[in-house]
């Protein structure tokens, strides 16, 4: 017997769900990766872009802002200067988080073998066939 399926208004698949906008803040390029950091615990801007190497302050920016009106990421300003601005996981980021994080931990597992399957896709396609 299969896996049962909550049934649900919404479907990615079809372009005008709005959770195909979620879906891309989740699993676009900085938000597994914001995602992840922020699984260890609460970060401030500055650690997130240490973490995540290669974000610009922009795209860490916007990533956040997205995350956070989707309800995944939640933002406290302290009143102290200069401002220090923590970011964690609310209770609709953790499990979200939890599943990306088991997607990069397969990748990573996988990685010699992906490297080995490009290599040998390289070299068929380097290869003139007679």
């Amino acid at each position: 017997m299969g896996d049962m399926i909550e049934a649900t208004p919404f479907n990615v698949f079809n372009r005008d769900c709005p959770g195909r906008a979620v879906m891309e803040h989740v699993a676009g390029r900085w938000g597994v990766l914001v995602l992840g950091v922020l699984l260890e615990g609460t970060h401030r801007f500055s650690e997130l872009r240490r973490a995540v190497g290669g974000v610009s302050e922009k795209m860490l920016a916007q990533t956040l802002q997205s995350l956070e009106r989707d309800g995944l990421v939640h933002r406290e300003v302290h009143p102290v200067i200069p401002p220090h601005v923590d970011y964690s996981l609310t209770h609709l980021g953790i499990p979200m988080a939890e599943r990306v994080r088991e997607l990069y931990r397969l990748i990573e597992r996988q990685t010699p073998d992906i490297l080995a399957a490009q290599r040998a896709y390289d070299h068929r396609k380097a290869t003139p066939t007679p």
